[in-house]
């Protein structure tokens, strides 16, 4: 099994002080996916300092992270990577998305983003099976992952199934073609480090209180990161072995 050469398009930080104790959110990933495979390499792409790789070919393959921003704000920097997202598309270089990403990837190729009037999703999710890839090997009917987001995937592009959906969330995960595949909720967070923070948005007034608090309750409830890891693991090596 050779080893793949994984860039993470870091387009979002964790608070103040969390990165220490927590890791940034290419450290997560890493770890997370390392555990899944152990014959991955990673590369780091600071997009929010300017670091936006032009060549796809760059890497074996691409993860976008989550982000505080929403697809559908003129940032200087969204473009370039949604520029990146369509030439890796072209090119069959595999992608994968989470939150941010799984909206910005669904946003480059002609779907449409934007804040729910359903409001935020917290903690503790489960999701729905919809479509299982052949590379899916697990038997699983659903699985549960931390969610933190308020926008939505609400038109998707062409070529794309659901792989995952709750009431709450039609399009959680999608399969572009079978050329990337993304996530609305959060597999690399653990549960530590989403109670914190919950904790610290919600003290700051930035989430409502009886949602957050209730999310911070049942921050540890069991989920299924390791499960959701292998999935993006086999969809890489079917890409790319």
């Amino acid at each position: 099994m050779r080893t793949l050469t994984v860039g993470i398009l870091e387009m979002g930080i964790p608070p103040e002080g969390y990165r220490e104790k927590y890791g940034s959110y290419p450290d997560m990933f890493s770890q997370l996916l390392s555990d899944s495979d152990d014959q991955l390499d990673f590369k780091f792409f600071p997009v929010l300092d300017g670091h936006i790789p032009s060549d796809p070919k760059e890497c074996d393959a691409w993860l976008l992270t989550g982000s505080k921003y929403g697809v559908y704000e003129q940032h200087s920097w969204i473009e370039p990577v949604s520029d990146l997202v369509r030439s890796a598309y072209s090119a069959d270089i595999p992608m994968i998305g989470i939150c941010f990403g799984h909206q910005l990837i669904a946003q480059a190729l002609g779907g449409k983003v934007q804040k729910s009037d359903k409001g935020w999703s917290l903690g503790v999710t489960e999701y729905q099976l919809q479509t299982k890839a052949d590379w899916m090997t697990d038997k699983s009917d659903c699985f549960a992952i931390q969610a933190y987001h308020q926008d939505q995937v609400i038109d998707l592009p062409e070529k794309t199934q659901v792989v995952a959906a709750s009431d709450f969330c039609p399009y959680a995960a999608l399969n572009f073609d079978d050329r990337a595949i993304s996530f609305q909720g959060h597999p690399e967070f653990g549960a530590d480090y989403t109670q914190a923070l919950l904790t610290n948005r919600r003290d700051l007034k930035m989430l409502p209180e009886e949602l957050s608090t209730q999310a911070i309750e049942n921050v540890n409830q069991p989920i299924n990161r390791s499960l959701v890891a292998t999935w993006i693991c086999q969809f890489l090596r079917h890409k790319l072995s």
